[in-house]
């Protein structure tokens, strides 16, 4: 892996040019661009802050993992390709490694666990790049990433400046950060850096974890000792449920989860439970409790339903796909129809994740 240089942010030029994004985004929308250019320099920053003036707007664009695009994206699509993970310090309570916005999260995750920098295992086969992530507060099989975050270095386009920012400042909240409420162009996370925990600790009691056969082999002879997991345990383990639950992009385009679990209040959990006992919740730190919205559509009769080119995924309800040759209307038909559905029958409105591109 290279490592990325202190930033430079000037002196580099960017042209745009026309492009299609029907790869670029993991659902696979047909969708195509005027103007598009590639940033993978930060020395770049300075042009595509010069840039961003002469468009209308301007999508900072990564994976494409959790975007529904138009057909035609108007403006200037910036692709940040920056590249670089490093250990900045080793710490007796923590490693401090940083990526660049550009590296595939995955491929990250993995080297961490290679290099015995454990704490991210959790958050395998997210689909994304490192820029994107904190920008959703991504999260998996109980280690959200706010967990793991130390700061990051982001770009304020208006501004022209570098910015460090810490937790606080970004505004971590369930599937939220600063960065979805800001207007559009305004960020471009160049850098994130990670405070992964020492000593480790395995996080393997999420539900699908506990329920692993390699992780949790299940009742011991007498006198065998238990042999605590190992990083690499659980990041097998992690790649191994999300392969037997989830549909690979590349192969059938999904954005992944394509709702929120919904918060709610303990008097609604209480009064659902009381209707419908095989209830899914799990209950938090406030007080309030999580719905599993998996189970709310599965509930309607929505898994493995088709609705045009959209579809329901036939094995993980919570994730819509692209049956072949979708467009964004037709995501968000099925999408608007699935959200009726739950809430006429248990008065719960679901939420988007992935961000609509308009």
């Amino acid at each position: 892996m290279s490592q990325p240089a202190d930033p430079a942010v000037s002196g580099a030029m960017l042209t745009p040019a026309a492009c299609d994004l029907t790869h670029a985004n993991t659902f696979g929308l047909v969708s195509h661009a005027p103007a598009c250019v590639t940033l993978d320099d930060t020395a770049q920053l300075q042009a595509l802050s010069d840039l961003a003036l002469q468009h209308p707007s301007l999508l900072i664009l990564g994976g494409g993992s959790n975007v529904i695009l138009p057909s035609r994206v108007p403006g200037l699509v910036a692709r940040v390709a920056l590249k670089g993970i490093r250990l900045i310090e080793e710490r007796p309570d923590a490693w401090i490694v940083e990526a660049a916005g550009g590296e595939v999260w995955h491929d990250f995750v993995a080297h961490c666990v290679e290099q015995g920098w454990d704490g991210l295992e959790n958050l395998a086969l997210i689909p994304g790049t490192v820029g994107a992530a904190p920008v959703q507060n991504i999260g998996a099989y109980g280690v959200e990433l706010d967990q793991r975050f130390d700061s990051l270095l982001a770009w304020h386009l208006r501004e022209r400046r570098l910015v460090r920012m810490s937790a606080r400042e970004c505004r971590y909240a369930y599937r939220d950060s600063v960065f979805k409420h800001a207007e559009p162009g305004t960020w471009v996370i160049v850098s994130v850096r990670f405070a992964l925990p020492r000593p480790w600790h395995a996080v393997a009691d999420y539900p699908d974890l506990a329920r692993d056969p390699v992780l949790n082999p299940g009742p011991r002879r007498p006198g065998q000792a238990a042999m605590p997991p190992r990083a690499r345990d659980v990041f097998d383990a992690v790649c191994r449920i999300r392969r037997a639950k989830l549909p690979d992009p590349a192969v059938v385009g999904n954005a992944g989860s394509f709702f929120k679990n919904p918060i709610v209040d303990a008097a609604l959990r209480e009064d659902l439970l009381a209707r419908f006992p095989t209830l899914v919740s799990y209950a938090q730190p406030d007080g309030r409790y999580k719905l599993a919205a998996g189970w709310l559509i599965d509930q309607c009769g929505w898994k493995g339903r088709t609705q045009g080119a959209a579809g329901v995924h036939d094995r993980q309800a919570l994730v819509l796909v692209n049956r072949g040759g979708a467009r964004a209307d037709d995501i968000l038909d099925l999408a608007s129809a699935i959200q009726r559905d739950v809430e006429e029958r248990y008065g719960v409105r679901l939420e988007r994740e992935p961000v609509l591109v308009a």
